[in-house]
């Protein structure tokens, strides 16, 4: 019988103890004397949070499918467990085996947002790994990093090992492969990292130097050692149609953020919206048949017992077989009592006589994401998205009898000026408006009612917005306050509800988004100080960082608030993400000048994709 790592004792003094005790449905048990490769996954946030992720699902699940090789679960313990594990010199562990995460041969750390850099540390620091890549020994794991942030690693870079650029199916099968060829030839940590370093899409950061500027700004960035490349290329599954997917995923015993089947469908976009990091480094887009996709969808409500399904995609109205694919969910689910979730659709009239087949409208609420007030302000970001569109949207969903709409705008948009910001309040008036004078008040299910939200922009690497300034708090707070006034001064203000993303945290967030190396001495300090789950409000303590900039003798304005001229040298331009920089330099002009530039499908523009010879790219071609 598996013995936990905590005793009843600890688990009745935590909330939620089934975070901590595994054996969930699916979950994979290995005999360990069969295996020659264990790897910890750990996902840097509370479990419920984890267990939602996408990515750890995949490769778990493909992972546990190869010979010798078991992958194992591990989340951040809660702010009660954490203080006992310390108290009580308590290691981190995995869910499946219970084991130490020490013990492991990998400890892989999903990168899904920066505010999880804290987090990160607490994984290695419990694990009783030495927090520092060059202070670790031979029996301590490889620690990889991988998803979205490690498209700059620089902020963490001495807290890894390696990182993973690009998508994990195509890169361990090699990556293992070498591990064991490197155990079963008796060669040790140091020569296993230089030679992983010399495959495709793995950085090893400490082959590599940063010099900087008087300025501070970067000088040059270069490979220490002759055998690794100077270039890291991102890699990409091209045979989506054959790419690894869990017919079986992990159940949870407790309810997770997403408790449902989720079905991926494609990956990437064609949208190309100029602050949408997922939109180029996820570039092609690429499609899994629709057969294939029902498939997949049949054996997943057959294994996990789950009572929704919800489609994964960017933008799910840009999969060409969509309707086919929701006859046959129209088809299966409503008689087992499964609910149909479709995020990422745009409200048309497919769309909507879809979903009102799915929803409780009464209880339902359609979200838009116009991301900006105005026309011209989309035109800047390239949304693509006309205000025709939206209202005749709303109107389509008010006629189908729906009365509540959520709305999502980014405020501190590149050139935005004031009266771009009051037109958030003027389209919240708008849509309102569309509802009294469309839908004949006998037919009405009550007032209308529109929730506004605002997060403020953050430039992202790999965007054509990585050059662009960024609001300073107060700047985002005066914005806010913009879009607030206004909304009271429309005539149906009672039925507009607006609210906004904490500043500080995004003003942070810009700072480890477009940090250099010079950001990881801010990161260990501040995780010192007592940071954790930075990412949950209630648990953010600005003056932490406040404070660990000061003692670092760091400016976060630096990374933040000035326009980097297109000359720079940038932290990440190391990746190569086979999007020219050529291609983003020219989106940046043109958002200079409002242009719009068409979508994937509409004209290729030329942003080099085409590389990797597939996707959406050669669409229709023989």
């Amino acid at each position: 019988m598996r013995k936990l790592a905590l005793s009843d004792e600890i688990l009745m003094q935590v909330e939620k103890p089934e975070r901590y005790t595994g054996g969930e449905w699916n979950s994979v048990v290995k005999d360990n004397e069969k295996v020659d490769i264990r790897y910890a996954f750990a996902f840097p946030d509370v479990y419920e949070v984890g267990m939602s992720h996408l990515g750890i699902q995949i490769l778990y699940d493909m992972f546990n499918k190869m010979d010798g090789v078991w992958c194992e679960r591990v989340y951040s313990p809660w702010v009660d467990l954490d203080k006992i594990m310390r108290e009580n010199n308590i290691p981190l562990f995995t869910l499946e085996s219970q084991d130490n995460v020490r013990d492991f041969d990998f400890l892989g750390i999903t990168l899904q947002y920066e505010m999880c850099y804290t987090n990160v540390l607490q994984i290695i620091d419990l694990s009783g790994i030495p927090l520092h890549s060059e202070e670790r020994g031979e029996n301590d794991p490889i620690v990889i990093g991988g998803g979205p942030c490690s498209y700059n690693p620089e902020p963490i870079y001495r807290f890894f090992d390696m990182f993973c650029i690009g998508e994990g199916e195509e890169i361990y099968p090699e990556l293992f492969a070498l591990y064991r060829k490197c155990k079963k030839e008796g060669r040790g940590r140091r020569e296993f990292l230089l030679e992983a370093a010399s495959l495709p899409g793995i950085y090893v950061p400490m082959f590599y130097e940063a010099e900087y500027n008087a300025d501070g700004t970067l000088k040059k960035f270069y490979p220490v050692n002759g055998k690794v490349p100077e270039k890291i290329k991102r890699q990409i599954v091209l045979d989506f149609e054959h790419a690894p997917y869990p017919d079986k995923p992990v159940v949870p015993y407790i309810q997770a953020i997403q408790d449902r089947v989720t079905l991926e469908i494609q990956r990437g976009c064609i949208r190309g919206c100029r602050f949408c990091q997922a939109g180029f480094v996820y570039r092609p887009l690429r499609e899994k048949p629709v057969d294939h996709v029902e498939k997949i969808a049949d054996e997943m409500i057959k294994s996990t017992g789950y009572d929704e399904i919800s489609l994964s995609s960017l933008s799910s109205s840009d999969y060409e077989q969509l309707p086919e694919l929701l006859d046959h969910l129209m088809r299966i689910c409503p008689g087992q009592g499964i609910n149909i979730s479709l995020p990422s659709l745009r409200i048309d009239a497919f769309s909507l006589d879809v979903m009102s087949k799915v929803q409780d409208i009464k209880k339902s609420s359609l979200t838009f994401a116009p991301e900006a007030g105005s026309q011209r302000m989309r035109n800047v970001i390239n949304k693509g998205l006309t205000e025709e569109d939206i209202l005749s949207g709303a109107i389509e969903a008010f006629k189908g009898g729906w009365n509540k709409v959520k709305l999502y705008f980014m405020l501190g948009l590149p050139g935005e000026t004031q009266d771009d910001i009051k037109e958030i309040a003027h389209l919240c008036e708008k849509i309102a408006m569309a509802y009294y004078d469309n839908v004949p008040k006998e037919k009405r299910n009550g007032k209308v009612q529109i929730t506004a939200s605002s997060s403020f922009f953050v430039p992202k690497p790999f965007t054509p917005f990585q050059w662009a300034s960024m609001n300073k708090e107060d700047e985002f707070k005066e914005k806010a306050h913009i879009v607030k006034d206004e909304v009271r001064t429309q005539l149906n203000q009672k039925s507009i509800r607006y609210r906004y993303h904490d500043p500080d945290e995004s003003v942070l967030e810009g700072v480890l988004a477009r940090g250099d190396r010079r950001i990881a001495d801010v990161v260990e300090t501040v995780y010192k100080k007592g940071a954790l789950f930075d990412a949950w409000s209630d648990q953010f303590v600005l003056e932490y960082w406040q404070q660990a900039f000061e003692e670092t003798g760091t400016d976060p304005y630096f990374y933040t608030y000035r326009e980097r001229s297109t000359d720079e040298l940038l932290p990440w331009d190391f990746i190569d993400i086979d999007v020219s920089k050529e291609f983003m330099i020219r989106e940046w002009k043109r958002s200079k000048e409002a242009l719009v530039t068409p979508n994937c499908r509409q004209q290729c523009s030329g942003c080099g994709a085409r590389v990797f010879g597939g996707g959406v790219c050669y669409e229709n071609q023989d």
